[in-house]
């Protein structure tokens, strides 16, 4: 990437900040005859490779640091639910009201601590069954896949490719006494 004149980064940096091309042009300090010339000029400078790259990376990195990452935000709600956050409520005092810190009440505490308990699904039963089943799923589908290279392996081996009907029925009866050992032996393999 080429290195941005001083005037480009002024530009680039202040249509950041406004979103206004032609003003960021203005005040980039580039000379102009009229507005109109000056919106010519940086729609013209915001086709330029390098200033975008430029815009794009600081946009990047602004959006970034204004975006929590999922610690901050587990951070956050263990310090709601442990009441170490404290809110600034306004109380009646007298005629005024008066500013106070309070930690947060039992209801919001106990909403943080299932916010949190949501990010760890291993304390959920729920979770834990459908977790289970989707691994069972993953293991059957495993085990049919090897069943098929089994079955295309045994077919390369011992029949060649003049196959007739028969010997594909006696290959499936055979394919699935092979298998029995990874299904069990009272299971019935689906080919």
């Amino acid at each position: 990437m080429k290195k941005l004149t001083p005037k480009q980064k002024a530009f680039a940096d202040e249509y950041i900040k406004s979103g206004n091309a032609t003003q960021a042009y203005i005040k980039a300090g580039y000379k102009v005859n009229s507005e109109k010339v000056a919106k010519a000029s940086a729609s013209r400078m915001l086709t330029n490779v390098n200033l975008k790259s430029y815009i794009d990376a600081k946009m990047a990195e602004l959006e970034s640091h204004k975006i929590a990452d999922a610690k901050e935000v587990l951070e956050f709600l263990t310090a709601v639910m442990r009441g170490e956050t404290k809110e600034t409520v306004f109380v009646p005092f007298g005629k005024s009201y008066a500013e106070e810190k309070k930690e947060a009440d039992m209801k919001t505490r106990i909403s943080a601590a299932k916010e949190i308990i949501k990010r760890y699904p291993g304390n959920d039963p729920l979770v834990a069954e459908q977790v289970r089943k989707l691994k069972a799923d993953a293991d059957s589908a495993e085990a049919k896949a090897m069943l098929n290279a089994f079955e295309v392996q045994i077919r390369q081996e011992e029949f060649g490719t003049d196959e007739t009907e028969e010997r594909t029925d006696d290959l499936a009866s055979a394919v699935q006494d092979g298998m029995k050992g990874v299904f069990g032996d009272g299971d019935e393999i689906e080919t």
